[in-house]
Parts: structure tokens; C-alpha cells; sequence
């Protein structure tokens, strides 16, 4: 069978290069790539895309190998209706290897035609090395990388504004745009390129911030002979994601004149703004996660769509969301409305198997950034305490005890948090005043909540009752019993 490339298949148009990215990973080129796809076959979008290797070790040689082919499989609920398509991406025109090739790197600054940058190097990859230096080849840091190749671009073009950058890093962490520029000014500095390449940087180049959301599993090791079979060529470049998706990018509306995304039927938004965005995937989509795991592994499920799919604990996940989470946010109703019913079908991907223990590591600091500010802004709106909330804070309590029955749980969290659960659950003595010693002392590891949670009115005599009902009477009796607590109203 034929490997995949441009001999292989239909004549595909040759796109002028607009785009740097940094990364060829499965994520990238299942989120932007495809967008820039889709951009160019119904916008006058026009562009591909150049790949940069940025580590030692990549896909470039594989991506050139495929003369920058690849094939995305989207899979997942649309509307209620189970969805697996794929489409043959082609918006990539050449992959660069910044350790073999850097001659091409410092050349491609060059092109008057380069208009975008895009990265995903990870969390850890936007950092300041002090040992970069602008004659390393390439050097070590991305956000070093990224300066070299601003400083040929600034030196190539004699600092013309009109050849600066929309730079749109896609790395998962908060005001991701913001701290890119800031360490670029670091390194102009640093290596000292003078104010005028420092007024080029923040005159003739847009920093954005963004918010990326798509589950991408990645290669499918497990059922690639299929794939392979059903499209009838070998791509070694295969990538799977989920069929929702949904950018966030916080910068001036006029790049939508450039990427036309609204032309293009894309779920993707320009905002003065990001923040209600951020926090409203995190409240709702992973702090549904951190919510659900306790109590549904409790109760003897294993997975996310078991979980949903429950008749009780699906009920337990639906009324969290919408009745204690989605009253603390505030973004309009219709936005909320819409997200969590996504959520909720992603939750329920049957080709995604999401075990609730891959999502329980570090469970404490979890749910101190994603549940405890629905809690206590709950708390804050409304005068009582949000019941679900404190049940799966109960829940959590009952988890680090390291027992589903008879069978441990192989807990994962930080070794001063193991260790003060150890200390508490070896104090129970099947007692309720046993109990609300454990629920005292872990609400008051302030190392934790940032708070002592004993001065939140209500919550430790709440919590106690609820863990108390869970270790004497099992989770399932428990969860239903919480959830009757709203029909006795």
C-alpha cells in the first residue's frame, strides 16, 4: 500500500507560506492546521502553513516524507447523534528542523508574504533561559527561538511596521500572549537589539492571549490497521480528535479581516476579553470533572460516559452544572446554556474512553481552583451553601481514604496531602465525632484552600453529615439521598 504524499492523491493547490508555527504536534495540527484547512477551502484565506521542529527530537522529517499531508479523523456526539468523519489536511506546505536546517529558519524570516505565528510548545515552553544567547543555533527556549527570528525579520525589512506578526500562542497556560511578549522584550534586552527593534516589537506585532478547547487523543495506535484499510493509503501521521471545538482569542477585531474565521463556520471568537471564557471552561468543563470523580468512581463507575449515562449519577453531574456552577458565572444565559450542553455530549463521546482516575490526580488542588470558587460565589449570590458541591467536597474527603470497597485506590497527589489523609483517616473510629475531626483538619490546611474552610458558615457541619452518610451508609444511598434533598424543598 502507498504511503501517503501528493503523488498518492488528487492535485492539491500549492498555498503561499503565511504561517510559522512552532510545534508539529497531534494537537496543533487537529486544532489550527485543520482551521487553516477549512479557512482555505471556503474563505479567501489563501495560506499553508511552515512547521518548526522545536525540540531535537519531532515529526518534521515524517510531515516532509508526507510532503505535509496528514489525516484527521473527528469523532464524538453532534446534537445527539454519534459523528465520525475524516478530511485529508493539506494546509501545511514543509516542516523545518531548526537543529539541521536553521539556514531555512533565518531565511524564511525573509518571505514578505509570512503574516502569522502560531505555538503550542507545551506549558512549560513559554520560559526565560538567561544562557540563550541570539548566535545559538537555534537556541534553547521558545520564546528565544521566537526572538531570533523577530530580530532577522526586523533587520531583513529595516524595521518596516507592515512586515510585523499576529503571534497567537496556543499554550494552556493564563495570558499566554502577555508573558510571550514580555520574555521577548527579556531577551531584546538581554542581548541588547537596540530600541528600535524593541519599538518594532510592540508597534509592528499583535501579542494575543487565547483560550484553546479541544480533545485531541492523538495518534490511534489501537485501531490504525482499520483506518489504514478504510482510506486505502499509509499515512504514519494519522491524528484523532473530538468533534467540538471552540477558540478564544483575546486581541484587536480587525485580524478577523486576515483570518476569517466567522466566514468560515468555525467556532472561533475574537474578544476584548478572554477571562469570562476561561472561566467558564473551567468551572464548568473541568470542574464538572473534578466534581464527578469522587462521587461516581465511589459509587463503582469507571468512566466518564458511565458516569453521564447513569441514571442517578448522570442527574447528580446534570444538576451541579446547571443548578449550583452555571447561577455563579456571568456570561448570558443562552452562552452558558449552550457550553454545558457541549459539555455535556463530549462527556459522552463514545470513541473517547476517559477513566475518572487518570482524571483524580492532584484532586485537592483541583477542586480548590476549578470547584471552590463555584462554592463560594454560590455562597456569595444566593445565602446557602451549594448541597452537590459540598456532597462531592464530601466525597473527595471519602476518596482519600483510599478504599472502593475492598479495593484500593491508587491515590496521586502530593505527598504532604497523602500523608495528612493518612493521619485522618487512621483517627475513624465509625464514630460521627471521628468524622468531623478528619472534616476540621482538612478544611483547615490552608496549604491547600488558600483559606481555613471552617469559617465558610455551614460548610463543616455540611461536609461532616454528607461524609458521615457516605462512610456509614455507601455512596449510593448517599447520592440519592442528596439529590432527594431537592424534592423534600
Amino acid at each position: 500500500m502507498q504511503r501517503l504524499s501528493k503523488s498518492t492523491v488528487e492535485p492539491h493547490k500549492n498555498y503561499p507560506e503565511k504561517v510559522l508555527q512552532f510545534g508539529e504536534g497531534n494537537f496543533l495540527r487537529a486544532f489550527v492546521d485543520w482551521q487553516i484547512d477549512v479557512l482555505n477551502k471556503t474563505t479567501d484565506f489563501n495560506g499553508s502553513v511552515v512547521v518548526v521542529q522545536p525540540l531535537g527530537q519531532g515529526m518534521v522529517e515524517m510531515l516532509n516524507e508526507q510532503d505535509g499531508l496528514y489525516t484527521l479523523y473527528l469523532q464524538g456526539i453532534q446534537d445527539g447523534k454519534a459523528v465520525r468523519e475524516h478530511t485529508l489536511i493539506d494546509s501545511i506546505s514543509r516542516g523545518i528542523n531548526l537543529y539541521s536546517q536553521y539556514d531555512q529558519y533565518v531565511e524564511l524570516a525573509k518571505n514578505p508574504e509570512l503574516r502569522f505565528i502560531f505555538s503550542n510548545t507545551t506549558e512549560a515552553g513559554i520560559a526565560y533561559d538567561e544562557t540563550d544567547r541570539l548566535e545559538d543555533q537555534p537556541q534553547k527556549s521558545f520564546p528565544g527561538k521566537l526572538t531570533a527570528f523577530l530580530y532577522h525579520r526586523f533587520q531583513a525589512f529595516n524595521g518596516d511596521n507592515s512586515k510585523g506578526f499576529i503571534i497567537i500562542p496556543c499554550e494552556l497556560i493564563d495570558r499566554n500572549g502577555e508573558k510571550l511578549k514580555e520574555i521577548v522584550l527579556k531577551y531584546a534586552a538581554l542581548w541588547n537589539l537596540g530600541e528600535e527593534f524593541v519599538q518594532w516589537i510592540n508597534d509592528a506585532n499583535t501579542f494575543c492571549c487565547t483560550l484553546v478547547d479541544r480533545i485531541v487523543p492523538g495518534y490511534p495506535r489501537d485501531t490504525i490497521g482499520e483506518i489504514t484499510q478504510e482510506l486505502g493509503y499509509q499515512d504514519n501521521l494519522v491524528v484523532v480528535g473530538e468533534v467540538f471545538h471552540f477558540w478564544v482569542i483575546e486581541g484587536p477585531a480587525w485580524i478577523k479581516d486576515e483570518f476569517p474565521v466567522h466566514l468560515a463556520g468555525l467556532n472561533t471568537i475574537f474578544v476584548d476579553d478572554q477571562t469570562p471564557y476561561r472561566t467558564r471552561k473551567v468551572r464548568i468543563l473541568n470542574g464538572a470533572h473534578t466534581a464527578m470523580t469522587p462521587v461516581s468512581y465511589l459509587y463503582g463507575l469507571d468512566t466518564v460516559a458511565e458516569a453521564v449515562e447513569h441514571p442517578v449519577i448522570g442527574k447528580f453531574i446534570k444538576e451541579i452544572i446547571f443548578e449550583e456552577i452555571i447561577p455563579t458565572l456571568d456570561l448570558p444565559i443562552e452562552e452558558l446554556n449552550f457550553f454545558a450542553n457541549a459539555v455535556i455530549e463530549r462527556f459522552m463521546n463514545p470513541y473517547v474512553k476517559h477513566f475518572l482516575m487518570s482524571i483524580s490526580l492532584n484532586s485537592m488542588s483541583k477542586y480548590e481552583t476549578r470547584d471552590l470558587p463555584s462554592l463560594l460565589e454560590y455562597i456569595n449570590r444566593k445565602n446557602e451553601l451549594p448541597k452537590k458541591l459540598v456532597f462531592s467536597l464530601a466525597a473527595l474527603m471519602a476518596f482519600y481514604k483510599g478504599k472502593r470497597g475492598e479495593e484500593d485506590i491508587n491515590l496521586a497527589d502530593d505527598q504532604d496531602i497523602l500523608e495528612l489523609y493518612k493521619e485522618q483517616w487512621a483517627t475513624f473510629d465509625g464514630s460521627i465525632e471521628s468524622v468531623r475531626s478528619i472534616v476540621t483538619n482538612v478544611l483547615g490546611y490552608e496549604k491547600n484552600w488558600k483559606m481555613n474552610l471552617n469559617e465558610v458558615p455551614g460548610l463543616t457541619d455540611a461536609v461532616t453529615n454528607y461524609l458521615f452518610e457516605i462512610v456509614s451508609n455507601g455512596m449510593e444511598k448517599a447520592v440519592e439521598a442528596v439529590l432527594g434533598e431537592k424534592a423534600k424543598q
